[in-house]
């Protein structure tokens, strides 16, 4: 049954060893700890909801990724190791999807063992299909009579100022106010009326896993109105991130 889905960053600068001692990256590392260590005292089984980077974009839905396997932070400068499951083992794997990676990390964050079932979307995937997905997990989960934690893992628009990794697109601030206004405001109606292109276009490829949830939180009467809180909002490197909890 599901408990709660805790929302964070896609963001490799959560790991203190890729960004220093950046204070910006300290605040919203400190918000996205304390969320997950959180639901990890409500579920010690996770669902993950991620977006891949568009190298694997042939498939619109993929399940178990990173099941069993290490993960490094090694293509993003430095060789730091995470895994999804207390069986991993092996060589590190330097393809797995940038979500798992943080999904992996953040599971290593808590003082508990969490095993996470990682799902990654196809950034090219429609609302419609996202939302269709995010019925079929929410029927997963609820079909289980353990409680279940949903970790969706996605960042907002990369275009916000002239310094973001995407440059600054003028369309990116009206974007990003939508999408903070329905994961603050826990409008899954709101979250399906964004429009995949547009989104696209400004970089806000956690759309996505946001319309997941979407249909997470529309696929059973349960859910009908998600209680949000919100722990951090902001864009300190022109980039969105949001950490919060969704709960039924």
């Amino acid at each position: 049954m599901l408990t709660s889905a805790v929302l964070v960053p896609s963001a490799p600068l959560l790991v203190p060893e890729l960004s220093g001692d950046s204070a910006e990256s300290a605040h919203v590392r400190a918000a996205a700890s304390a969320a997950v260590r959180r639901l990890s005292h409500e579920a010690v089984q996770w669902v993950g909801v991620g977006v891949d980077s568009e190298k694997a974009a042939d498939e619109l839905w993929r399940t178990g990724v990173g099941r069993g396997q290490i993960g490094t932070f090694a293509g993003f400068g430095a060789d730091v190791r995470t895994s999804l499951d207390a069986d991993a083992a092996g060589e590190p794997v330097p393809s797995l999807e940038l979500c798992a990676l943080v999904a992996g990390w953040l599971r290593g964050r808590t003082d508990v063992e969490i095993t996470v079932d990682m799902h990654v979307v196809s950034a090219k995937a429609s609302a419609n299909e996202c939302r269709e997905f995010g019925q079929q997990l929410r029927k997963q989960l609820d079909s289980d009579n353990r409680p279940q934690g949903l970790l969706i893992v996605a960042d907002g628009a990369s275009t916000l100022t002239a310094k973001a990794p995407g440059s600054f697109d003028e369309r990116a601030a009206g974007v990003q106010s939508a999408i903070d206004d329905a994961l603050t405001a826990g409008d899954p109606e709101a979250l399906l009326a964004l429009d995949p292109r547009l989104c696209r276009s400004v970089g806000a490829q956690g759309r996505a896993a946001w319309q997941v949830l979407a249909g997470v939180f529309t696929g059973s009467s349960r859910s009908a109105h998600p209680r949000a809180t919100v722990d951090y909002s902001d864009a300190p490197f022109g980039v969105g991130y949001h950490v919060g909890t969704w709960r039924p």
